[in-house]
């Protein structure tokens, strides 16, 4: 499995890390976001390290699928219907971790 040592999103998969999982398929993991900006705000992790969302389409789309797939699941669980999906790539983008993730946000939590 491909890995980045000095990543934190690594570390969690690893479960060098500790923290709730909210969900997980074979190749991809969720947890709440440490600062989160919205009532939900849940991050979906690829396994495997890869930069940003294009590294990861280009080089293993079943993984970006998974992450997908995922989000989906914890947004019908957790949000009121209406949420939003996010990859930010790159550094002016407001990518703060250089390894995949989605964020899904929303206004609404389930109730």
């Amino acid at each position: 499995m491909a890995r980045d040592l000095d990543c934190i999103f690594c570390k969690i998969v690893a479960g060098e890390i500790s923290t709730p999982l909210l969900g997980s398929n074979e190749l991809a993991i969720a947890f709440r976001d440490i600062a989160p900006r919205k009532p939900v705000h849940i991050l979906v992790v690829p396994r495997e390290h890869h930069a940003n969302v294009v590294e990861l389409a280009e080089s293993s789309p079943e993984e970006l699928h998974a992450v997908v797939s995922l989000a989906n699941q914890m947004a019908k669980q957790f949000s009121g219907g209406s949420f939003r999906l996010t990859f930010n790539t790159g550094a002016e983008a407001g990518q703060t971790v250089f390894h995949a993730h989605a964020h899904i946000t929303s206004e609404t939590a389930k109730a």
